[in-house]
């Protein structure tokens, strides 16, 4: 069954409070809020973490922005990147340095 990305937040949030994970939801959209910023920006092992979250649909994409910011973590000695429930497309924007994970491979990355 393919989770939306709304779902996949859901799951996301509950793994890392059952973690025990310091982490906010970024709620992006308003005129006081920065654009591009990852949905959820969180502090694993010690290290900084944004967060974009996006569903297994084709259409679903990280937007330049988004690609930017994440990269802009990356270079400061955090890791920005994409998160989907199973797939692990290539980063749509390779002009920008950043990666894709999948829940999975996510898990075993940060937590295992």
């Amino acid at each position: 069954m393919k989770l939306s990305e709304g779902e996949f937040q859901k799951k996301v949030i509950k793994y890392l409070k059952d973690n025990d994970v310091w982490f906010v939801k970024y709620w992006g959209g308003s005129k006081f809020t920065k654009e591009g910023v990852p949905d959820i920006l969180a502090c694993i092992n010690g290290e900084f973490h944004g967060i974009e979250l996006k569903s297994d649909g084709t259409s679903y994409n990280e937007t330049v922005l988004q690609a930017r910011s994440l990269a802009g973590i990356n270079a400061n000695g955090g890791s920005g990147y994409v998160l989907r429930p199973t797939k692990t497309p290539n980063p749509k924007h390779p002009e920008f340095d950043y990666y894709c994970l999948n829940f999975k491979q996510w898990k075993e990355r940060w937590f295992e």
